[in-house]
């Protein structure tokens, strides 16, 4: 049996050479700066699936040659429109409360998967929200727990916004530091 081979870079490299015509196409429009804040508002509210920040902000450093006045509108967009969607889902938690919001069909998340998030929650307290934020793979994810928790909505804003300025701020960062090697 051949052992498998997958080549990350490469395969990295093809994807963004796919994605960087259509994101430079949508950064120099006249409505570029708001389709990006829509992408975030509703990757915040975890309702996008298919254009991550993980994508969006590297290629369009990238894109902008990292000119620091164009990181800092990037930057400002992505944290307001992920800020914004994730207090959507904040308040649609609040006011519909557990059970009416995992039977919807927009939610995406099981009620195991919920219940471990939960118990994050009730474990370290409102904390976990910017620190979930800043994680690959836990960004949005204490959004219900905290509105079920009825947590106060400008101490979540404030949370929100730092954990996500924290993650896409890294994501600039290294992205910036790779175009300087």
């Amino acid at each position: 049996m051949v052992p498998l081979q997958v080549d990350i870079v490469g395969y990295l490299s093809a994807r963004l050479e796919e994605a960087l015509p259509v994101l430079r196409d949508i950064l120099s429009s006249e409505f570029g700066l708001a389709i990006v804040l829509g992408i975030f508002v509703l990757e915040g509210a975890m309702l996008l699936y298919f254009i991550p920040s993980e994508g969006i902000i590297p290629a369009a450093v990238f894109l902008t040659d990292g000119s620091p006045l164009d990181v800092f509108v990037l930057l400002t967009v992505a944290v307001v429109g992920a800020t914004a969607g994730q207090f959507a889902l904040f308040t649609a938690a609040k006011r519909l409360g557990r059970e009416r919001l995992l039977d919807s069909r927009w939610v995406r998340i099981g009620d195991e998967r919920l219940g471990r998030f939960d118990s994050w929650f009730e474990n370290w307290g409102p904390i976990v929200v910017p620190v979930s934020n800043s994680l690959l793979f836990t960004r949005g994810m204490l959004t219900i727990p905290a509105g079920l928790a009825e947590l106060d909505d400008r101490e979540f804003l404030l949370l929100s916004a730092i954990g996500t300025l924290s993650f896409e701020s890294l994501l600039a960062g290294a992205t910036l530091f790779l175009l300087s090697v």
